[in-house]
């Protein structure tokens, strides 16, 4: 049974979010933290701060680009906003 991961990750050193979508959420989280991707490298390393998990791919590629949407973004930030004020 395969899931697709909607991650959401925070760096460590920087203000920076980053939200993905992934099917190994350990491996990809190993990837940014290892700066193995492009887009993330300059503000590794990374720590998990939200996920979900959808059995369709098509489900999850729609929640990515809802949560990377200006919108979307302004729900994370509600989401998480207790975490966000305390880390």
């Amino acid at each position: 049974m395969i899931f697709y991961y909607i991650y959401i990750i925070k760096s460590k050193v920087k203000d920076f979010i980053y939200v993905g979508i992934t099917t190994d959420l350990r491996k990809r989280l190993a990837e940014h933290n290892n700066k193995k991707e492009k887009s993330t490298k300059f503000y590794a390393p990374f720590e998990l701060i939200f996920y979900e998990a959808y059995r369709s791919k098509i489900d999850a590629a729609r929640r990515e680009q809802y949560l990377k949407t200006t919108k979307g973004k302004t729900t994370l930030r509600t989401m998480l906003k207790d975490f966000l004020l305390n880390n």
